[in-house]
């Protein structure tokens, strides 16, 4: 059995894995790392890639021995770059290795830096720091791609990631997966009497609004485009789905935004399109996508402030 040890259960230390296949490098290691950081440790690349997969939202860093059974670092290292969730996770070796035909074999894989055995600890300690405070300029330069930049909800790019990712999971399990689209009602009226600096003020309003909507752990609510949104409702059918979107309407109009070029209220008020279904593996997530537009365009036909829904076609 593989050891899935951690030292500390807060999330204010960065979180590493140590792999090795020898215990007595685990033991320095842990001896060494244990007051700063909270560890994982594993002695194959199987079980390291078991340990990722489980907290690869938590863990910062890899320190990966080459040479170990049954998967060496090599391949290991291999998986963790061909996977979506793993990929990002920097990988320094741990080897006795020092050839230059080795290290450059490492980098190419996609390793970020080498620690040689016998440890130096003062070496061990500057590449964790400096490979740390990469990834931590690189997760914040990534969530700010991934976010709108006027109303700091996740974007367009944020959104088609999700979708896909969730579509995935949902045929894999069997489980329903619905789709909200939403727009705000005459918002081109808006934005020509009052301005696009009001203009831009209700779509942070009404961005923050949704996502204080969307509570459920795993919901995603994002901006995707103009004066349209989208969320994506894991596990939701759609019964449940219409519930969560009159939810949105309901609090979007007690906002109480003063609209007065509306046709519909004298307050901004939103149209939304509904579609869930089992997906089929074999299937795009754009099926999904189109439903929800069709019914949010049924929606605005029927008369605008208020919730379609568009029953799976299969």
């Amino acid at each position: 059995m593989y050891k899935n040890e951690s030292v500390d259960t807060g999330n204010s230390r960065p979180c590493i894995l140590l792999v090795d296949d020898q215990e007595i490098n685990l033991h320095i290691l842990k001896a060494a790392l244990s007051g700063m950081y909270e560890l994982h440790t594993a002695t194959d690349g199987h079980q390291a890639l078991e340990i990722l997969h489980k907290h690869h939202q938590t863990i910062d860093l890899v320190l990966l021995d080459i040479q170990m059974p049954k998967m060496d670092g090599y391949q290991a290292l291999l998986e963790i770059r061909q996977s979506d969730d793993l990929k990002n996770i920097p990988v320094v070796f741990i080897t006795a290795k020092d050839t230059a035909k080795d290290e450059a074999k490492g980098l190419e894989l996609g390793a970020m830096d080498y620690i040689t055995k016998p440890f130096n600890m003062a070496v061990v300690h500057a590449r964790i720091r400096n490979q740390l405070a990469l990834k931590k300029k690189s997760d914040l330069l990534e969530k700010l791609a991934l976010l709108d930049g006027l109303t700091e909800i996740p974007n367009r790019r944020n959104y088609d990631h999700t979708i896909k990712q969730e579509w995935r999971r949902a045929a894999r399990t069997n489980s329903p997966i619905s789709l909200i689209m939403l727009d705000i009602d005459y918002f081109k009226q808006y934005n020509d009497n009052y301005g696009h600096s009001l203009g831009d003020e209700t779509l942070k309003a009404v961005a923050k609004c949704l996502s204080e909507q969307v509570m459920r752990s795993g919901d995603h609510a994002a901006r995707y485009g103009g004066e349209e949104f989208v969320v994506v409702l894991p596990n939701t059918d759609l019964r449940a789905a219409s519930k969560v979107a009159e939810k949105i309407r309901e609090a979007i109009i007690n906002l109480q935004i003063r609209h007065a070029f509306s046709e519909v209220s004298e307050y901004i008020t939103v149209s939304l399109g509904v579609s869930s279904t089992i997906p089929n593996i074999s299937e795009p997530y754009i099926v999904l996508q189109e439903q929800a537009d069709q019914a949010l365009y049924q929606a605005k036909q029927a008369g605008r402030n208020q919730v379609s829904s568009a029953a799976d076609s299969q």
